[in-house]
């Protein structure tokens, strides 16, 4: 009698897919049971998928998207709590680690959003080359709002947004939709909801229509021409370093803790007026 192997459970699917479709890479993250948080096992899993799309040499380019109604939701909160309660978690590359792979990567990165982006997950959209946003989505540094600061997304999102939109989202945490990330320089375009799947491929095509070597140096050429204050690629790893030791101060404090709770019992935190 065949035996056939028993279907994954939800715990051992994958957390993030890879796809090959004439020259592009599709890595897809897909663990919307949490809104694609950004927890180790994701990490790890986009890293991989990151490293195996640019060491193929089919491939010219990537798209990075997600599944369900949110593109990525940041830091998996449960699981900070977890590392500060000193419990373990699986090794797993950090975010720093992660952005640069998208933004020092020999090949374009195209984030193409599925819905909204919270703090870390926009961080995922600005270390991106190219950004399409269906109008629907929306957007909100967080951070402020659970008691930490938007430091390690700061390098890859000063690179991209102006700074008087940045100063104002990063201090307020409040909502804006995807015609204000566009404005604001945070992505390329905010598409009708209907019509993205033609943006999107209007953009794959330039890049499946160019020559891989030119499309290598001419990326390469924007990260040494430099959009931002940190772009350059040898000022990167000094600033993650920086904003990471300041990441891990606001998150190990009293405020983060507090933060957290009121995330997780649906209240306003005790500092909210």
């Amino acid at each position: 009698m065949t035996q056939h192997p028993s279907p994954a459970s939800p715990d051992d699917a994958p957390l993030v897919r890879l796809t090959v479709d004439r020259a592009i890479a599709t890595v897809t993250l897909d663990s919307p049971r949490n809104r694609n948080a950004l927890s180790a096992r994701l990490r790890s899993e986009l890293s991989k998928a990151l490293s195996d799309a640019m060491a193929d040499d089919d491939v010219r380019g990537v798209v990075l998207t997600g599944t369900g109604p949110v593109f990525c939701a940041g830091a998996d909160l449960k699981e900070v709590g977890a590392v500060l309660r000193g419990e373990p978690v699986e090794p797993a590359p950090e975010l720093p680690a992660v952005f640069e792979q998208i933004m020092g990567a020999p090949k374009p990165v195209v984030a193409v959003l599925n819905g909204a982006a919270r703090a870390g997950g926009i961080g995922l959209v600005a270390a991106a080359d190219i950004a399409l946003a269906p109008k629907s989505a929306t957007f909100a540094f967080t951070e402020v709002r659970i008691g930490v600061v938007p430091a390690i997304i700061s390098v890859p999102v000063s690179a991209r947004m102006h700074s008087r939109q940045l100063s104002r989202y990063f201090l307020t945490g409040e909502l804006f939709d995807a015609s204000a990330a566009a404005r604001a320089g945070l992505i390329t375009q905010a598409v009708p909801d209907r019509e993205m799947a033609h943006a999107v491929d209007a953009v794959l095509q330039g890049i499946r229509g160019s020559a891989p070597r030119a499309l290598s140096r001419t990326k390469q050429l924007l990260d040494e021409l430099g959009s931002g204050a940190l772009a350059a690629s040898e000022r990167r790893a000094e600033a993650f370093t920086r904003m990471g030791e300041l990441s891990a101060e606001f998150f190990a404090g009293e405020d983060a803790a507090e933060g957290r709770a009121a995330f997780f019992d649906k209240r306003p935190p005790r500092w909210a007026q």
